[in-house]
């Protein structure tokens, strides 16, 4: 890719980034008083973070059948309020776990 082209894209990318972040800070100038709309500002983040992780999560075994073994497994420990280490490591063992299971099948 010339020089030209990659300068361009990244100057594009750059002000999309920049207004997107600038808009609401301009656009809103006092306290939101809306109790739907500070509630959906309040969810945001979570619903974006969970939208860029849930994918990688299933993905990131070798094979479909554990990512989604580990995945399950997290969210029954995570569902009883166990700890955030416990639910990482018994995810953990559930994905070896499956992938020994499938690599013998």
């Amino acid at each position: 890719m010339p020089a030209e082209k990659f300068f361009i894209y990244l100057a594009v990318m750059a002000g999309v980034t920049y207004l997107i972040r600038a808009l609401p800070f301009a656009l809103c100038r006092n306290k939101v008083k809306n109790k739907f709309v500070q509630s959906f500002l309040f969810y945001v983040p979570y619903a974006v973070l969970a939208a860029m992780t849930f994918p990688a999560v299933i993905y990131s075994a070798d094979g479909l059948v554990p990512g989604i073994a580990g995945t399950f497994t997290g969210l029954v420990f995570a569902y009883k309020r166990k700890s955030l280490l416990m639910v990482a490591v018994v995810s953990c063992i559930a994905v070896f776990i499956a992938e020994v299971v499938c690599n013998l099948v």
